[in-house]
């Protein structure tokens, strides 16, 4: 999109096959299948959408996507189509060397893990040399430190190299980012878990990560089972949507493979889509 001196395009990192049950939380399969369908081991395909904001004077990236560092692994597990980003990146004339700022939603690998790249000896090294990355102090901590739940959603060198770099800066609570580009904090999903929003005159777009991951979750009952506080979430979402509807804000997802973005209405009493191509 073209808001005038201000250019927002979403940049794939790929795609990630997860486990249906978990991105649907209590929703019953035989009620989310309808939607969508599984592979043979109840997996659901998810896009790794990143958001890329360009103004005249800086260039920012919200979230990385899986990265490279683990293909293989990931490859197994989760049937990652990854490592497209740069390749994204470079399709509109960019390099890593041009991101100033990136701005991470949180730091759950399939989020962060592009953040970082492995150089000639197998050491995990910053993929933007050049930029500031944005964390939720509350994020961090949790990343750093993660109970049993979430052990398996964070990696090390996702994010470590980056402090050891002084390219970390952290953030407690919403910020303004640049004039008109803001994160808001939204804990559900997972402590210091942040959505973008961007106001450029009449137009306003909201990337809003895994709060509302895909099209499919626009339902309010619809919550992954991974949330650290799924009711934390409800109100959350409740509060975005409605925002969302009265204001007129083109909504984001970052997991959405089809489509990834798109208008929410209120009709019969439910959220429905109006998807862009975008």
């Amino acid at each position: 999109m073209n808001l005038g001196t201000t250019t927002i395009n979403i940049v794939s990192d790929g795609t990630i096959l997860m486990d249906g049950g978990s991105v649907f939380g209590q929703v019953p399969k035989a009620q989310w299948e309808m939607q969508i369908k599984p592979d043979r081991r109840n997996r659901i395909r998810l896009a790794l959408n990143c958001m890329l904001v360009q103004t005249p004077k800086v260039n920012i990236l919200v979230d990385t996507g899986a990265g490279s560092k683990r293909q293989d692994k990931f490859k197994e597990v989760y049937g990652l189509n990854g490592n497209k980003l740069l390749k994204g990146l470079r399709a509109l004339g960019l390099t890593a060397r041009d991101i100033d700022v990136v701005v991470l939603s949180n730091l759950q690998f399939d989020h962060s893990g592009g953040c970082t790249k492995l150089d000639r000896s197998g050491n995990a090294i910053p993929t933007f040399p050049k930029a500031k990355y944005l964390v939720q102090k509350s994020s961090w901590e949790q990343a750093i430190s993660p109970n049993e739940r979430f052990k398996h959603t964070f990696y090390n060198d996702d994010f470590m190299p980056l402090q050891e770099k002084g390219l970390i800066e952290f953030v407690d609570g919403n910020y303004e980012v640049i004039p008109g580009l803001t994160v808001k904090v939204t804990n559900g999903p997972s402590a210091g878990h942040q959505i973008v929003l961007v106001e450029r005159g009449s137009e306003k777009i909201a990337y809003v990560s895994d709060l509302i991951p895909t099209p499919y979750h626009l339902p309010l009952p619809y919550i992954q089972a991974m949330d650290e506080h799924p009711n934390e979430t409800l109100v959350q979402k409740k509060d975005f949507l409605e925002m969302a509807v009265e204001g007129g804000w083109l909504v984001i997802f970052g997991h959405g493979h089809d489509p990834k973005a798109g208008y929410v209405q209120q009709k019969n009493g439910s959220s429905q889509l109006v998807p862009v191509e975008v």
